[in-house]
């Protein structure tokens, strides 16, 4: 399904307005069903000008794809959308995987052994540009992006830096790239077991390059469809073009209680923060049960 900014923003300040901590966008140019109108958005172009239209949720990404921009501009949008928001934006970077939209696009889409290693550096670059002090230059020579005399410029503005949020299901490589370099590690889409082996596999990645387990935020993403009663659900459930049955095994999905006891097996494997993906945008009224009726139970 595609979206406009106008669609996007509606949903941003109903987020913000209902009390949820952040609105986080995927960053995807082609439609992995239906007719995919009006079309895409720019996920940085989108949250540069959320930034400026809200106040105090936090922005983010789940997840750019390395493949789609260079390390160094990245790094400057960044955190220029940083700066417009006034310290309040996330990056979640990811290998890139769909290949239908490269293609679609005219973005190069290595194999998947060139596109880790392209992540990987990105991943040095960025954090480096963003760690390099003021008046100093950063470099790097690696074997697909090289930099020299960077300026390193511009810094975010957030105290600690802009956290960076890696996720995944890789078993060797993901677990220990986040161990090195993200503030929070994802699981998308994916049962509560699931979750917690990955979780332990970073901390165990973590306990191997010395790091504190307890520094990272450990989170999980869902499909959300929650309806006051069956028929609501149902009805939910039609829209996206997806199974009751379905969501109910594999999403956050259900009745308010039902979401509930939901969040709160993922909240025993470990979870400590959650992310609703949310299919229909014009539907605001299922943010506003998920405020009312699923969130004051949190607590």
């Amino acid at each position: 399904m595609g979206a406009t900014y106008d669609d996007l923003l509606a949903v941003a300040r109903r987020t913000e307005e209902t009390g949820f901590d952040a609105f986080f966008r995927s960053d995807h140019y082609l439609t992995m069903g239906g007719s995919g109108l009006p079309g895409p958005t720019d996920a940085w172009v989108t949250l540069g000008a959320l930034a400026r239209e809200t106040s105090r949720i936090r922005l983010g990404t789940l997840m750019t794809a390395a493949t789609f921009r260079l390390p160094g501009p990245l790094a400057i949008s960044v955190a220029q959308v940083d700066q417009m928001s006034g310290g309040r934006v996330e990056l979640g970077i990811g290998s890139g995987w769909f290949a239908e939209e490269h293609r679609a696009y005219g973005i190069p889409f290595p194999e998947l052994g060139e596109r880790f290693d392209r992540y990987e550096e990105q991943l040095a670059v960025i954090s480096g540009l963003w760690n390099t002090p003021v008046g100093e230059t950063f470099d790097f020579a690696g074997e697909h992006y090289q930099l020299a005399g960077s300026p390193a410029l511009p810094k975010p503005v957030q105290e600690g830096g802009i956290p960076i949020v890696i996720g995944g299901h890789g078993k060797k490589r993901t677990p220990r790239l986040a161990a090195r370099y993200a503030a929070e590690f994802n699981v998308p889409f994916a049962s509560a077991e699931d979750n917690a082996r990955l979780f332990a596999g970073v901390r165990e990645a973590c306990a191997e390059v010395g790091r504190d387990p307890g520094d990272l935020v450990y989170s999980s993403a869902l499909v959300l469809c929650v309806g006051k009663d069956d028929a609501e659900l149902a009805r939910r459930a039609e829209v996206i073009g997806r199974d009751v049955d379905e969501l109910r095994s594999n999403g956050l999905a259900g009745t308010p209680a039902e979401a509930v006891d939901t969040l709160g097996r993922y909240a025993e494997a470990g979870a400590t923060r959650m992310y609703l993906q949310v299919l229909d945008l014009a539907d605001l009224d299922h943010l506003d049960l998920v405020a009312a009726e699923v969130a004051p139970q949190l607590a």
